[in-house]
């Protein structure tokens, strides 16, 4: 039923009520019964009887001037909204009625429509110019649950203790991974490799138990959590980092064999950039969520996180550049810059697709790079076999050309440009922020 059958509809219903609303006594209020001979439903009625008993015929006043002339009919049209089956908007609020009662805002709804598919072209046939202005006649019309106060915001003084509290346990990692350094460095000739291996040990457990305890709390926590998939992948690719290009330089000279040569310094540096990621994606939701709060379209609201995200995976790249630079200055030089940063940015767009609800693109993200790496020497181990040396001869001179980083900086590069396009669609949605 179109927009001009229901406004007609709704005219009739409106003047039915209008037509009773104007009794022939004055002193009831309500609608005269209906076989009531003086009732105008009954009038052309009487005027076909008129009609062919030869008399002059009655015209009655037509339903829809006495809707139009009733005082008391826009009043009650904006009080009660589109009523009977002609209201396009009861159907939706029924479907949705759970998510509209729980709401605390029209925000919260906007995006919950927008989550069930639920666009702009779509509330134009609910009779509205956007889903933001559909939500808000929904949060007017559905009360709110009994019992469930709003939620309140913190307060500032508990807000910057909050952030404080997050801001320290993502030092953790880079503080656990820069004392085992110090300590590794001091101890250089002095004990024994057994009682180095403990302290390199005991260091890695720290940082581990930091990195948990800043993914757990903070901008960095998901609300379900982190895939078994996704962590098993970041430990391959953190390890990659330490034992990757050693791995590569001994399957290509015929080995492996031998002690291999560790490539500490980018792992430092990504571990102290867990901070800047933590405070990068704080500035994301907040930003996004402020934008959201100012629009009034949802073409509107993506167009305005796009950028935003652009800007903070530039920021966070330019400061884990400059970290890693610090770390190769401290350790010396070792591993590929390139790829430690290609991967922090991978790392990065990961986490902030899972706090936003997104968990599978970013566990596919980090598999796809791990499977790039594994590859690479798997590829050279098979090209030793009798037959098979084609299937060496890319590495072989990807190596040559670039040198060893280049396998991770194209793996984790070409993950992170995947994720990037992901999360360019994905958050710039307006239900990626209400639960952030």
């Amino acid at each position: 039923m179109g927009p001009q059958t229901d406004a007609r509809t709704d005219a009739r219903e409106d003047a039915g009520a209008g037509v009773a609303g104007a009794p022939a006594t004055p002193a009831p209020a309500t609608p005269a019964p209906a076989p009531a001979p003086a009732t105008p439903a009954h009038a052309p009625i009487r005027a076909g009887a008129d009609a062919s008993s030869g008399a002059p015929a009655h015209t009655p006043a037509r339903a829809p001037e006495v809707a139009h002339t009733s005082p008391d009919a826009p009043a009650r049209k904006a009080v009660g909204g589109r009523r009977g089956t002609a209201d396009p908007v009861k159907a939706l609020m029924h479907r949705h009625r759970e998510l509209c009662e729980r709401a605390v805002d029209p925000l919260e709804i906007a995006a919950g429509l927008e989550a069930h598919g639920v666009t702009d072209r779509t509330a134009a046939r609910y009779r509205h110019r956007d889903v933001f202005s559909l939500a808000e006649e929904l949060f007017a019309r559905v009360p709110a649950v009994a019992g469930e106060p709003a939620a309140v915001g913190p307060a500032p003084a508990r807000d910057i203790e909050t952030r404080a509290a997050w801001s320290l346990r993502a030092l953790l990692p880079g503080a656990a991974c820069l004392a085992t350094f110090v300590a590794l460095r001091l101890t250089d000739g002095v004990l024994g490799g057994d009682a180095r291996l403990a302290i390199g040990s005991g260091g890695t457990l720290l940082a581990l138990i930091g990195l948990a305890l800043a993914l757990r709390t903070g901008p960095l926590s998901a609300p379900g959590g982190s895939s078994g998939t996704a962590a098993l992948c970041a430990c391959w690719l953190l390890g990659y980092v330490l034992y990757g290009d050693a791995l590569l330089h001994q399957v290509l000279s015929g080995g492996p064999e031998g002690p291999w040569t560790l490539t500490p310094a980018p792992l430092l540096g990504l571990a102290v950039a867990v901070a800047p990621a933590a405070w990068c994606a704080h500035l994301f939701s907040l930003y996004a969520r402020r934008r959201l709060h100012g629009s009034r379209a949802l073409d509107e609201f993506a167009a305005g996180v796009r950028p935003l995200l652009f800007g903070v995976v530039a920021l966070f790249l330019c400061v884990l550049a400059v970290l890693l630079y610090l770390a190769r200055l401290g350790l010396g030089t070792g591993g590929a810059p390139a790829g430690a940063a290609a991967l922090g940015v991978l790392l990065l767009l990961a986490r902030l697709l899972t706090v936003h609800g997104f968990p599978e693109p970013a566990a596919t993200g980090l598999a796809a790079a791990c499977a790039v790496e594994a590859a690479a020497p798997a590829l050279i181990l098979a090209g030793r076999l009798p037959g098979l040396d084609p299937l060496a001869r890319p590495v072989d001179a990807l190596v040559e050309t670039a040198g060893a980083g280049a396998v991770p900086a194209l793996a984790c590069g070409a993950a992170a440009l995947g994720l990037l396009t992901t999360a360019t669609l994905a958050l710039s949605r307006a239900s990626a922020h209400t639960a952030a």
